[in-house]
């Protein structure tokens, strides 16, 4: 995929954009991967069963959905630089929203700020990712994101573990946890952290405004592949693409969000910080993707790979047994990290089977776009919506057949879909 620097800024290394976007995508990271430590501390706090509490997924992707395109129009006005730093400052709005939602305990609060929080990282990911993509050759691509999924992933083994420090210590099992004191206590612990979120947040729009980020863009010329052609619909590789992402966040996010709530029902003492178990899976996933891709496999192979494994982890989470803890003894029994049911243990290996679809998918999916690399780029992000309708069905399945453990059969379709665009969808270039 060709692409334009300005002159101007292009003349130094790539090392200086690479490390802001890096910074960028820890963001993305940690803020979402909050998420799977709100849940169940919000389903304490507000009282909510497991469909209410994943509305948190709901209202957070939602918002890549509702304000992908308008965020794509906002970039072409203000270009990638002025556009990542108002991404970061609608972000401070809804952390700051946080605030009265904790000083009143009201979920509906709550999930304003979590849609706030969403509008703005869409904007940022809207530009960041196929600035990756196009900062070098197309057939490294899938590694250079990998390494902004290293980076994001490692934010998200961090944000439960000071989720936990920060507002859980000191409250012992928060399972007895009864009272309307005690819950009103628990909540205003969140005004601290997010008190430092928000000015850690300012501080970024700062670094993103007056730094020297190279403008990057698609040549506007219409590039080999697009055969003159006036849509983004008529590109099949695109819009399978979209579907294909919609059904990989949908199991990513069931994946990291809904282990905690897994966990607790079981009885799992440290089920706030399961989340971090996915990340660090998904951490290993992304060093695979650093080290072999391309070198010994291909970003197809990697997609095919990570269909076939979430699959099996799939069959291992509905049919393994709550009352062994087998599989996580002989993964991590040797170290001090406390093992976990083994269906759990499979909720938490999807993560590394999946973690090379989001890399491996970005490069296919745009490839030979040309002038609608922009479009199709504002189309992937809404496929980001994955995460908020699947967890939401997931949720209900769980509260309507009265077993979670079941309801992780929704993750096989969506991995049978991968496993279609990597064999053929990702080769089709016309219907």
């Amino acid at each position: 995929m060709d692409a334009i620097l300005d002159k101007k800024e292009s003349s130094g290394s790539t090392l200086l954009p690479m490390a802001i976007i890096g910074l960028l995508f820890f963001i993305f990271g940690f803020v979402t991967w909050l998420n799977g430590s709100l849940i169940p501390f919000l389903k304490i706090i507000c009282d909510l069963n497991e469909f209410q509490a994943l509305f948190v997924t709901f209202a957070f992707y939602i918002a890549y959905t509702v304000m992908a395109l308008p965020m794509a129009k906002v970039l072409d006005k203000t270009g990638y630089r002025n556009g990542m730093a108002l991404g970061l400052a609608i972000m401070v709005v809804g952390v700051l929203l946080f605030i009265p939602a904790a000083m009143t305990a009201n979920y509906l609060f709550f999930l304003i700020g979590l849609f706030v929080l969403g509008t703005g990282l869409t904007i940022l990911q809207t530009a960041s990712n196929p600035y990756v993509v196009m900062l070098g050759p197309k057939e490294s691509a899938a590694m250079r994101i990998s390494i902004m999924g290293l980076i994001n992933k490692g934010a998200g083994v961090i944000a439960p573990i000071v989720f936990t420090a920060l507002v859980l210590s000191g409250f012992g099992d928060t399972t007895e946890i009864a009272t309307d004191a005690q819950k009103q206590e628990l909540s205003e612990k969140l005004i601290g952290p997010y008190l430092y979120m928000a000015v850690g947040l300012t501080l970024l729009i700062g670094l993103v405004k007056f730094s020297k980020l190279p403008h990057i863009e698609p040549d506007n010329d219409v590039q080999e592949g697009a055969d003159g052609r006036s849509s983004i619909l008529q590109f099949p590789q695109i819009i399978l693409g979209a579907i294909g992402l919609f059904a990989y966040v949908g199991v990513e996010v069931i994946a990291g969000d809904t282990i905690g709530l897994f966990g607790a029902n079981l009885g799992v003492a440290n089920f706030a910080s399961l989340t971090s178990y996915t990340m660090v899976c998904m951490v290993i996933g992304y060093l695979i993707g650093v080290t072999c891709i391309p070198r010994y496999i291909s970003q197809q192979q990697a997609l095919l790979g990570s269909a076939i494994a979430g699959s099996l982890c799939v069959l291992g989470i509905v049919f393994s047994s709550t009352e062994a803890n087998g599989i996580s003894e002989a993964l991590i029994g040797w170290s001090e990290i406390p093992t976990v049911p083994n269906p759990v243990m499979f909720v938490a290996l999807m993560g590394l089977a999946h973690a090379l679809v989001w890399p491996s998918l970005w490069p296919l999916a745009l490839d030979g776009l040309g002038k609608f690399t922009a479009q199709g780029s504002a189309l992937l992000i809404m496929g980001i919506s994955g995460g908020a309708i699947l967890p939401l069905i997931f949720g209900k399945l769980s509260q309507s057949m009265g077993d979670m453990q079941a309801a992780y059969w929704i993750g096989l379709p969506c991995y049978m879909f991968i496993f279609f665009y990597a064999l053929k969808g990702h080769k089709m270039r016309s219907w």
